[in-house]
Formats: structure tokens, C-alpha cells, sequence
């Protein structure tokens, strides 16, 4: 915990900014982070959200960027595609942070009818991506992160949520995206970080939902991206 929390302090301290290029993110900026319920609780005082504004916001208070929340309660891929519109292109976005995938596997587990199947994933996924290209703003595209904390592929889901982060990162690929895959960044990170092999408890608070440390981990990996 104590090397994470003196790398973030170490990134936080690194301007937003190419080597040679001037700032990679512009004056009147509007970022949009659109997700699921993880999204909908990055919004609070500790959430990644919050984390990802304050830091922009004392590095760059000169460029007047607004960020915004778009997360709702168990939404998947088709509850983005019907609310894209007013949740999001609404605000007339020049950046769009999508994190969803959790609840398309997820709520499958039991019953393949309440998930995603990954067809209408990858549809869905490209029909949001085009429409947020179309309006002229940027796209970053996040690979579903966890759902259990176990190392080594002993989570339940573990292989299907790799299958949907396969499809994510071929649709950003294809669409010529940024990829912010998280999902790699989760499994590297709790290769050493679990040393316990324990369910929950390292970045999650409940094997799905970010704890604290869950939520600085992953503002720190959308500033990265946020930056090229």
C-alpha cells in the first residue's frame, strides 16, 4: 500500500504534458467519465473521479476543464447506447471516458438472458464509440477491471471477463480509440499486491466495487492516458 500511494504521489507530481508537445489536454476541455455503478461512486469525495478532477484541476486551473459524472447502478453496454445522447453528447464532450463491462458478465452468471452477449457487446460498443466520434470528441475506452481480486484466473468470471476485455480492446483498436485497459492493470497489479490470494479487500471493497486504493489506482491509469 505504501509503495502505491508513493507512486501516485510521484505521477501526480508529472504535468500533463508530450515530450516536445505542448499540453495534451486543451483549454475548455470537457470531459465526460460514462460507466456503471463503479463510475456512479467515482464521483465522491474519495472516488477516481474526484481524484482525476483535483489533479487536473491544481495542475491545470488555467485551462478551465469541466468533468463530469455520467455512472448509473447496474448499467451495461444497452443502457449506454439509450441514454448516450442525453447523458453524454448533451454536454457537448471533446473527451468521453467509457468504463463498462462488469455488469454485461456479470449479471450473466446465472442467467446468460440479464448479461450482454458478446455480439450485442461489441455492437453496442462500436455504436457508442461512433456516435461520440461524430460529435467530434475524443474517445477513451477501459477494459472491465475485476470481479474478485484472486490471482492466477481463481475468480468465477475471470475467463469471460478476459473475453469481453479482448473484444474492448479489438473495438478500440478498430476505432482507432485509446485503450485504458485496466483489466491488465488489475491482474499485473494483484499479482503482487495479493500475496494473501484474497477475494476482495486489495482494490475492491466487495470483489466489484473500489475501495479507497481501487479508486487512486485507477485515476492514476486514466491520467496516464489522459496525458498522451
Amino acid at each position: 500500500m505504501r509503495f502505491l500511494l508513493s507512486a501516485i504521489v510521484l505521477f501526480t507530481a508529472i504535468s500533463f504534458t508530450h515530450a516536445g508537445d505542448g499540453p495534451s489536454l486543451k483549454k475548455g476541455d470537457r470531459i465526460v467519465f460514462l460507466g456503471d455503478s463503479i463510475t456512479a461512486g467515482g464521483v465522491g469525495p474519495k472516488g477516481y473521479v474526484t481524484v482525476i478532477k483535483n489533479q487536473i484541476k491544481e495542475k491545470h486551473a488555467d485551462l478551465g476543464i469541466e468533468i463530469f459524472g455520467a455512472g448509473i447502478s447496474g448499467n451495461k453496454v444497452p443502457n449506454l447506447q439509450k441514454r448516450l445522447q442525453k447523458d453524454v453528447l448533451a454536454k457537448k464532450p471533446t473527451v468521453v471516458v467509457i468504463y463498462i463491462g462488469i455488469n454485461d458478465v456479470w449479471h450473466g452468471e446465472k442467467n446468460p438472458a440479464n448479461g450482454t452477449s458478446p455480439e450485442m457487446f461489441e455492437a453496442g460498443l462500436r455504436e457508442i464509440i461512433g456516435k461520440i466520434q461524430k460529435a467530434d470528441a475524443r474517445v477513451i475506452l477501459c477494459t472491465p477491471s475485476v470481479i474478485g481480486e484472486k490471482t492466477g484466473g481463481g475468480n468465477g468470471l475471470d475467463a469471460k471477463l478476459d473475453e469481453y476485455s479482448a473484444i474492448s480492446r479489438k473495438v478500440a483498436g478498430d476505432t482507432k480509440s485509446q485503450l485504458c485497459d485496466l483489466r491488465k492493470e488489475f491482474v499485473d497489479h494483484l499479482k503482487t499486491a495479493n500475496k494473501d490470494n484474497k477475494v476482495s479487500g486489495i482494490l475492491t471493497s466487495d470483489r466489484v466495487h473500489l475501495n479507497e486504493a481501487g479508486n487512486r489506482f485507477v485515476a492514476e491509469k486514466m491520467l496516464k492516458v489522459l496525458a498522451k
